[in-house]
């Protein structure tokens, strides 16, 4: 399975008021980039992670966010809280603390 056209517009679409944004596709997945920065991916079944360690990856455990894990492993990546899926404002908002903690 990888992500669809709809998937991808419905990202780029949620994030835009992050910036300028890019995206590369890898592995049925998608990362996104904002100014050559990698702060979220999209993965082959179309769930949202945001990049995440430290306190801000306990923030968005705090608000029911699931790590991303490959083969057992933790891969810092941590979903977009269930409430900002429909919502670009708190979307955009998780995103630019996503990119300030990096």
């Amino acid at each position: 399975m990888s992500v669809t056209d709809a998937d991808i517009a419905y990202a780029t679409e949620l994030f835009s008021g992050v910036g300028p944004l890019t995206t590369r596709k890898m592995m049925g997945g998608l990362s996104i980039y904002c100014e050559g920065q990698i702060f979220a991916i999209l993965s082959s079944e179309a769930r949202i992670y945001l990049k995440a360690t430290g306190d801000f990856a306990e923030a968005l455990a705090a608000e029911g966010a699931e790590i991303f894990e490959m083969g057992g492993r933790s891969m810092g990546y941590w979903t977009l809280p269930d409430a900002a899926l429909d919502d670009p404002d708190l979307a955009t908002d998780w995103a630019r603390r996503a990119l300030a903690a990096l």
